[in-house]
């Protein structure tokens, strides 16, 4: 399987990142096991999870999602062979949160001894701290380097201008420079992706790991009215959605589906992968069929009127004549 580089760090990742975000949440340990086999033996082997994964469970505490990924990989023996992507910062409980140096150092122990690793791959500031100065945040990670306890740093969440001020800030003080950036992005989502980071990425060369990919499931098309919205836990989510742009999105992905016997969630991402400045979007999966269906989605190669039908169905300016051809 063709890989992609993060950014400038060197690391070879797939086409596909899986979201363990489910970990611990809506899927059990043993069920983990057996999608993280299956993502692993297609070829695929980024993972991305959070220290914050599942807190907002009742009677979770948050690291539960590492701590399943950690059993995992030392029931494989597989360290090597993965990519395995946390993060810190974000609010777990009013204590535990933000960029500070002092809780970045604290919190990589926790995350290094769930994971049941020595070195995690690609370590993310989850969300931006406005009160934390990028320069404490990076010289923390630069410390963190030094030791290899992680290879690489990532930004998530965060506007173009504060991540052009942190890339000026490593440059300016000979820090360590964010290789990778997660935004929320996917054929629904793509403005605040676009509009400006997009371009940042491109000038920097760096690595983009973007998340909701599904839409939370929206772009898999099996919410089709309000009578769908119990079929999910994320079901109650999914009005927003139905938009003019939302029913579009959903006639063209069906049409291309279609065309390539194929599933809507498969196009979805194939149209994310086919992306220049996208490395690998982020998926979930809960059970051994939807996993199926990441997989094949890496394989589905669209063609360049596929991309444009899709581009013209989720665009903001919506172009009939366009949408036609």
């Amino acid at each position: 399987m063709k890989k992609k580089s993060l950014g400038n760090s060197g690391i070879e990742v797939g086409p596909l990142a899986f979201g363990g975000n489910v970990f611990g949440w809506t899927v059990d340990e043993k069920t983990s096991f057996q999608l993280l086999d299956a993502f692993t033996e297609a070829g695929l082997n980024l993972i991305d999870t959070a220290d914050s994964y599942s807190s907002w469970v009742p009677g979770n505490q948050g690291g539960e999602s590492e701590t399943i990924i950690g059993n995992w990989v030392k029931s494989r023996g597989n360290r090597d062979k993965v990519i395995i992507a946390t993060k810190v910062g974000w609010e777990i409980t009013p204590e535990r949160k933000g960029l500070r140096k002092e809780y970045i150092l604290k919190s990589v122990e926790g995350s290094l001894k769930r994971l049941q690793t020595d070195y995690i791959d690609l370590y993310q500031s989850h969300v931006d701290d406005a009160s934390t100065p990028f320069q404490e945040t990076l010289e923390a990670y630069q410390l963190l380097l030094e030791q290899g306890k992680i290879r690489a740093i990532g930004a998530s969440n965060i506007k173009a201008n504060r991540l052009k001020e942190a890339l000026a800030i490593s440059k300016d003080h000979g820090l360590p420079s964010y290789q990778t950036l997660q935004p929320e992005y996917n054929l629904y989502n793509r403005e605040g992706f676009e509009h400006e980071l997009e371009q940042v990425v491109k000038e920097h060369n760096i690595g983009v790991i973007s998340y909701y990919a599904l839409a939370s499931g929206f772009l898999t098309g099996k919410y089709r009215s309000p009578a769908d919205f119990k079929k999910s836990p994320r079901g109650g989510g999914m009005q927003k959605f139905f938009t003019d742009r939302g029913v579009r999105i959903l006639a063209a992905l069906d049409l291309i589906s279609a065309h390539h016997q194929a599933t809507p969630a498969q196009v979805s991402l194939a149209w994310l992968i086919a992306r220049p400045s996208i490395t690998a979007p982020i998926a979930s999966a809960t059970s051994l069929e939807q996993v199926q269906d990441l997989i094949k989605a890496t394989q589905l190669i669209l063609t360049e009127h596929d991309i444009m039908r899709l581009d013209t169905a989720s665009s903001y300016s919506y172009d009939i004549a366009a949408s036609l051809q």
